[in-house]
């Protein structure tokens, strides 16, 4: 069973990752404030899970959907796919050893030579045909990995988990924003960011002279609450392209998640703003075929 302890933990490790993100400074804070909650909680969150599921842990006060969602996961999983994503964009390399048959010199490699980042890029390159074609990737690991992302994603991104997950057209109520709207946020954020309407911050993070450089804009869209900014990851510096990654962070009725606007440079995309982990969907949205 797990103790309130290990999960007050998982959520202060969330907190600091976004906060090393520079996330929404309101996220941040949720995450601090229900850590204390779930530490100083007389009953057991395990037990109360058990008894009553997500309903009896959105009782506490402070856990919200989003988080209760979070902490599920957690319980039933011993696993938090939202800290491992956000640790995956400093080391990757760690979040892909995590997978069966993949070793640090197979995870270097498809960080390195692929350039992927997340679990759902990696899936993309399993099935588009750009992970076969790494040295110790024959058919039967690509396979293999194509099952285990199949499974886990399903379970956890494709899920109702609150995670980083956009509308797939089916009409139904997301927890995600569609693309289209996605995009448009990014072309706002772009579009004023280079005409200089923005308020600067100054990130704690690759950012020695403490400079204010990073165009921050706060928005409300459909419902949504946005909080739009430059990549500031060590892997957006290292390529040049912290003046093209661009992170959307939004919530909206408990849920939250993220999501990283880039430009295609290869493939029929190439050229257009794209959702990452989201090709296929923004292939429609551009009516490429």
């Amino acid at each position: 069973m797990r103790a309130n302890r290990e999960i007050a933990e998982l959520l202060e490790e969330i907190a600091d990752l976004l906060e090393d993100r520079e996330a929404d400074s309101h996220r941040v804070r949720a995450y601090r404030k229900a850590a204390g909650r779930v530490r100083d909680a007389e009953e057991a969150l395990q037990l109360l899970y058990s008894e009553r599921g997500e309903q009896g842990l959105r009782e506490i006060p402070g856990i919200g959907e989003g988080l209760a969602a979070v902490i599920a996961e957690y319980l039933k999983t011993g696993r938090s796919t939202l800290r491992d994503d956000l640790a995956a964009q400093f080391d990757p390399v760690h979040l892909f050893r995590q997978l069966p048959g993949i070793s640090e010199k197979l995870a270097r490699r498809i960080t390195g030579r692929l350039d992927v980042r997340s679990l759902e890029e990696l899936e993309l390159a399993a099935h588009d045909g750009r992970l076969k074609k790494l040295k110790g990737f024959g058919p039967q690991r690509v396979q293999a990995v194509k099952e285990v992302l199949a499974g886990r994603l399903s379970r956890s991104t494709r899920g109702d988990q609150g995670r980083t997950r956009v509308d797939r057209g089916n009409g139904g109520t997301s927890p995600q924003p569609p693309v289209s709207l996605l995009l448009d946020i990014d072309r706002e954020y772009r579009e004023k960011a280079q005409a200089g309407e923005l308020n600067k911050i100054a990130p704690r993070r690759f950012n020695p002279e403490g400079k204010a450089w990073l165009p921050l804009m706060k928005t409300e869209a459909h419902g949504w609450f946005l909080t739009v900014l430059y990549s500031n990851t060590s892997r957006a510096h290292q390529l040049g392209k912290s003046h093209d990654w661009v992170v959307i962070y939004y919530r909206r009725d408990g849920r939250e998640g993220q999501c990283t606007v880039v430009t295609a440079h290869q493939g029929g995309l190439a050229g257009h703003r794209v959702v990452r982990g989201h090709e296929p969907e923004c292939r429609r949205h551009y009516g490429i075929s």
